[in-house]
């Protein structure tokens, strides 16, 4: 069955690798270059699951993730980080403040995809 996934990140050959990952188990992905515009679309679309990177322009991942676990809509919302820091404090800070999982860059098509269908299935 099909999913939406939203994907928050601001580098545009992750956002295809990540669309064409997902894709192939047939999921429809919307993607945003930074937070505030993820938190534009978040209202407009029904996300099934959040992929965000941390480092990002105007809104950074933990700034985004903290605003959606705000609201009642997405307090079950699942959110994954894909990030580049990989230090402890930077994996508890990420699960700390909402999400689900953490995921270190780089990584590979099979390690999203399971990830992915840990929520949505």
């Amino acid at each position: 069955m099909s999913k939406t996934i939203l994907v928050a990140e601001d580098s545009q050959s992750i956002r295809r690798f990540i669309t064409i990952s997902l894709k192939i188990l047939g999921h429809k992905v919307i993607t945003a270059e930074d937070g505030m515009e993820a938190l534009e679309i978040l209202p407009t679309e029904k996300i099934d699951l959040l992929i965000t990177d941390l480092n990002m322009p105007n809104i950074d991942g933990y700034k985004l993730i903290k605003t959606v676990r705000s609201h009642p809509n997405y307090k079950e919302l699942p959110i994954i980080i894909l990030s580049s820091l990989s230090k402890e404090e930077d994996i508890e800070k990420g699960l700390a403040v909402g999400a689900d999982s953490y995921l270190v860059k780089p990584f590979n098509t099979k390690r999203i995809q399971y990830e992915v269908s840990k929520y949505l299935n």
